[in-house]
C-alpha cells in the first residue's frame, strides 16, 4: 500500500472503529463493512490493521445478530484473506489467535456449501490449506493459539462426525454433521472425514496422558469436549472413558508450590464440575454410576491433599498434667477416685438457677446469650455431626461429670436457716376485713425449733406447691341450628370461591391413571370437587336421620327433608353444575357416582336410609334438558357414565321428542344405550316401543282438530319413524302386530299424512267446512 496516498495509520484506525461500532448498532451493514476492510487487512498491510482485521472477522464469524445465510456469504469471500493472513512467516500471535477463531467458526459454514456445491473445489482446497495449517501449529505454537487450535478441532470433529436428523425432509433445518454428507460425493468422501474425526478426538484427548502439567490445555480440552458429549451420542462414551482415566491430582506427589496448588485445583475443579453437569443432564446413562463414583473419589482425595486442617495432630489421649490413673496406680501415687472436671466450667450464680444457666458450659456471655434457634436446623445438623465426631471423649466426660454434679448439688440444697421456712399463705381470708396489725412478742429459739418439729415436712410442701391440677379447655358453647347453618354456608361459599378460582386458573394436567391412585392427593380442582362431594355424601351418613318418602302424581319418589349440611351441599353442587353444565359435566358425573355408591353402602347397613342418588340425577337431567340442542353430545354422555339408568329417567329422554328438531337426539341417546349398556338395554327398548305405539297413527282417520294439531307440532311421524328403524331391529314383532292391528301395510304408509303436507290440507278442511 502507498503510504504518500495513504491515511494516516491513526485515521485508518478510528474509522475502522468508527465501522465497528456502525454494525454493532445495525447488523445489516456487516457485508457492506466486510467487503470494505478486506483489502485494508491484508496480508500486505502493517500488522496494527492485520491485528484489528483478524480480531473483527473473529467477532463478525460469532456474532449472534448475523443471519447464517449472511454468514454462508461472506465466509466463502473472507476464506483466501485467512490463508494469506496463515502462511506469513513468523505472524504475530495475535493475529494467529483471530485468524484460528475465525476458521473455527466458518468450517461448518463452507462445510454445508461444500455439501451442496460439489464442483466447487477451489474453495473446499483453501478451506483445507488453513485446516492443515492450523493442525500443525497446534503442537509448536504459543499457549493462546494452542486453546484456539482446541476451539478449531472441536469443530472439526463436531462436523465431520454424523449427528443426529430431526427432519430428512427439511436438511436446512438439521445441524451441519457428517449425516448430511451422500456417500458419493467428491470433495467430501464421509469415510475419509470421518477417519480423520476420529484421529483428532485420538490427539485431543491425548493430552490427559502427555500435557498433564498443563493446566491451560487440560482446562480448554474439557471445555470443548462437553459440548461434544451433548451433541454426538456416538463417541460420548469414547471421551467420558477418557476422561475417567484422567487424574486431574497427578502433580501432587512432587512437592507442592503454590503455583502447582493453583493449577491443580483449576483442574480439579473443571473436571469434576463436567462431569456433575453430565449426571445432571443424563442422570440414567450407562456411565453414570461410574462417573459418581470418580466424583466422590475426586472429592475425598481433593479433601485429602489441600485441607490442612485434617492434617493436624489430635490431642494426646492422656491428660497432659501427669500420668494417668493406671501409672499413678502403678507408681503408688495417691490416685483420687474423683473426676477432674473441666476447669474452664463456670461456676453457678447465686440465687435461683434456670435450665440455661444449668447447662452453660462457657464462661463466654456472648456465646451464653447466642440463640442458637435462629440457626437453620440443616445448618445445626451439619455443624453438630463433625463436633461430635471430633471431641474427645475424655473432654465429654468431665463435661457429663460436672452437669452431674451440679444437678446434685442443686436438688440436695436445703434452707441455711429455719426463717427460709415460711408458713403457706391463706389465700381464704375476705380481703373486705379492716386490717388490723398483730403485736406478738418476739418467739425465742426454743418456740423457733418446736414450730419446726411441728411443721410438715419440706418435700410435702414442695409437693403441694407443685402439683397442679389438669387444665382443661372448657367447651365452647352449641351453636343453634340457625348458627350452624349459617356457618356451614359460609364455608360451602368460600370453598366453591376457591373451586371457581381454579377453575380459571389451573391448567390441565393428566391424571394418574391405575385403580391404586389417590383421591384428593393434589390440591387442584378435581381434589376439593372430591372433597365436597364425598362430604356431602359420606360425611352425614346415617347423622340425618330417615326422611319419609312420598309420592307424586307422576309417581315419582321426592325426599321432604329439612335443610341439613349434606343437603345443602348438594344444592351448591346442582348450582355450581347448572351455571355451565357443558364445562363441568363431568363434576356432575362425579357427584352422582358418589351418590350411587353412598346409597349402596347405606343400604346394606340401615335399610330403611332414604336414596339420594335418583333424586339427583332427575334433577341433573331435568336441568340440562331445556338447554340442549340437536347437536348436543353432553345428554348421551351423561347417560353413559352415570352409574344406574331408571325409567324415570328415560321418560325424561322421551319429552325431548315432543320437539321436531330434537327427536335425533332422543332416539340416539336411546339407542347407544341399547348398544354400549346391555343391563339397560330392556327398558330403553321398552322406552322405543312406548314411544313408536303412544305415537297418533298418521293412517288413521283423523278430525280437523288432530289435523290441525300435527300440522302445528309436526313431530309424530319423525318420532315414529325414528323408534320404527330400530325396532325394526330389536323388537319386529311389535311393528308387525301394529301393522296387523290397523290394517295397514308395510307399502301403504307412504300415503300417510306427512308432517310437510299436513298444514295444507288442515287450511282446506277448515276452509270446506
Amino acid at each position: 500500500m502507498d503510504q504518500g496516498t495513504a491515511t494516516s495509520l491513526e485515521d485508518q484506525l478510528v474509522q475502522l472503529a468508527a465501522a465497528r461500532n456502525l454494525i454493532l448498532s445495525d447488523a445489516a451493514f456487516y457485508p457492506q463493512i466486510v467487503h470494505g476492510v478486506l483489502p485494508i487487512i491484508g496480508a500486505e498491510s502493517r500488522l496494527e490493521l492485520r491485528r484489528w482485521g483478524a480480531d473483527f472477522l473473529a467477532e463478525t464469524f460469532a456474532s449472534p445478530s448475523l443471519q447464517e445465510q449472511q454468514k454462508q456469504e461472506l465466509s466463502l469471500q473472507v476464506l483466501q484473506t485467512l490463508k494469506e493472513l496463515l502462511e506469513i512467516p513468523a505472524e504475530d500471535a495475535l493475529v494467529v489467535k483471530g485468524v484460528v477463531q475465525a476458521a473455527a467458526s466458518i468450517y461448518p459454514l463452507v462445510f454445508r456449501y461444500i455439501i451442496a456445491n460439489p464442483n466447487d473445489a477451489s474453495t473446499w482446497e483453501n478451506m483445507a490449506a488453513i485446516k492443515s495449517k492450523i493442525l500443525r501449529m497446534w503442537d509448536t505454537a504459543t499457549a493462546g493459539v494452542r486453546v484456539c487450535c482446541i476451539k478449531f478441532v472441536q469443530q472439526v470433529v463436531l462436523v465431520q462426525t454424523p449427528g443426529l436428523i430431526n427432519d430428512p425432509r427439511r436438511p436446512e433445518q438439521n445441524e451441519t454433521s457428517l449425516a448430511l454428507v451422500p456417500r458419493t460425493h467428491q470433495l467430501i468422501p464421509p469415510p475419509n472425514l470421518e477417519a480423520e474425526a476420529s484421529g483428532l478426538l485420538d490427539r485431543l484427548l491425548n493430552v490427559f496422558h502427555e500435557n498433564t502439567s498443563d493446566a491451560v490445555l487440560v482446562n480448554s480440552t474439557l471445555n470443548c469436549l462437553g459440548l461434544l458429549i451433548r451433541s454426538r451420542p456416538s463417541i460420548a462414551n469414547r471421551i467420558l472413558s477418557g476422561i475417567l482415566n484422567f487424574n486431574p491430582l497427578k502433580q501432587a506427589n512432587s512437592p507442592m508450590t503454590p503455583k502447582l496448588k493453583v493449577l491443580i485445583k483449576s483442574m480439579e475443579r473443571t473436571t469434576r464440575a463436567l462431569l456433575t453437569n453430565i449426571n445432571k443432564r443424563n442422570p440414567t446413562g450407562p456411565l453414570a454410576g461410574r462417573i459418581q463414583q470418580y466424583i466422590e473419589r475426586l472429592l475425598q482425595s481433593r479433601t485429602d491433599i489441600f485441607d490442612e486442617g485434617s492434617r493436624k495432630r489430635a490431642a494426646p489421649s492422656e491428660p497432659t498434667d501427669g500420668l494417668d490413673n493406671a501409672k499413678r496406680a502403678r507408681l503408688g501415687a495417691d490416685v483420687s477416685t474423683t473426676p477432674q472436671f473441666n476447669p474452664s466450667m463456670p461456676p453457678l450464680p447465686p440465687g435461683p438457677t434456670s435450665v440455661a444457666q444449668l447447662y452453660t458450659l462457657t464462661s463466654d456471655q456472648g456465646l451464653a446469650t447466642f440463640d442458637v434457634q435462629q440457626l437453620p436446623i440443616d445448618l445445626v445438623a451439619r455443624i453438630t455431626i463433625p463436633i461430635l465426631h471430633r471431641v474427645d471423649q475424655g473432654s465429654l466426660d468431665q463435661a457429663i461429670n460436672g452437669l452431674r454434679s451440679r444437678y446434685s448439688s442443686l436438688s440436695k440444697q436445703t434452707p441455711s436457716n429455719a426463717l427460709e421456712v415460711a408458713p403457706p399463705v391463706n389465700t381464704a381470708e375476705d380481703d373486705d376485713d379492716d386490717y388490723e396489725p398483730d403485736f406478738q412478742p418476739i418467739e425465742d429459739t426454743e418456740q423457733v425449733l418446736n414450730k419446726l418439729d411441728n411443721a410438715p415436712a419440706e418435700d410435702s410442701i414442695l409437693q403441694d406447691e407443685v402439683s397442679l391440677a389438669p387444665f382443661k379447655i372448657p367447651h365452647p358453647l352449641p351453636l343453634s341450628e340457625e348458627e350452624t347453618e349459617q356457618v356451614s354456608r359460609g364455608t360451602m361459599d368460600r370453598v366453591f370461591g376457591l373451586i371457581n378460582v381454579l377453575d380459571e386458573t389451573t391448567t390441565t394436567k393428566k391424571a394418574k391413571s391405575g385403580i391404586n391412585r389417590l383421591a384428593a392427593s393434589s390440591y387442584d380442582r378435581e381434589a376439593w370437587i372430591t372433597v365436597i362431594t364425598r362430604l356431602a355424601t359420606r360425611a352425614p351418613a346415617g347423622l340425618n336421620g330417615f326422611d319419609p318418602v312420598v309420592k307424586t302424581e307422576a309417581d315419582t319418589e321426592v325426599l321432604h327433608t329439612k335443610p341439613t349440611l349434606s343437603n345443602g351441599i348438594r344444592e351448591s353442587l346442582y348450582l355450581y353444575v347448572m351455571e355451565d353444565f357443558r364445562r363441568r359435566i363431568d363434576i356432575a358425573i362425579a357427584w352422582l357416582n358418589e351418590e350411587w355408591y353412598n346409597d349402596r353402602v347405606q343400604s346394606g347397613q340401615m335399610p330403611n336410609a332414604s336414596a339420594q342418588y335418583e333424586m339427583w340425577a332427575l334433577k341433573v337431567l331435568d336441568g340440562i334438558m331445556p338447554y340442549l340442542d340437536a347437536k348436543d353430545k353432553i345428554l348421551i354422555r351423561l347417560l353413559s357414565e352415570i352409574p344406574r339408568i331408571s325409567v324415570h329417567a328415560l321418560e325424561r329422554v322421551k319429552k325431548l321428542a315432543r320437539d321436531p328438531e330434537r327427536v335425533g337426539l332422543a332416539v340416539n341417546s336411546i339407542h347407544y344405550l341399547i348398544l354400549f349398556r346391555p343391563p339397560t338395554r330392556e327398558i330403553c327398548i321398552d322406552a322405543l316401543e312406548d314411544l313408536y305405539l303412544n305415537c297418533e297413527h298418521p293412517c288413521q282417520p283423523l278430525s280437523l282438530i288432530q289435523i290441525s294439531d300435527i300440522a302445528v307440532m309436526g313431530l309424530d311421524d319423525d318420532a315414529r319413524n325414528a323408534a320404527q328403524k330400530l325396532l325394526l331391529k330389536w323388537r319386529p314383532h311389535v311393528i308387525e302386530k301394529e301393522a296387523s292391528t290397523n290394517g295397514t301395510p308395510e307399502h301403504t304408509k307412504s300415503t300417510a299424512i306427512s308432517p310437510s303436507s299436513a298444514p295444507a290440507q288442515a287450511h282446506s278442511a277448515i276452509a270446506a267446512t
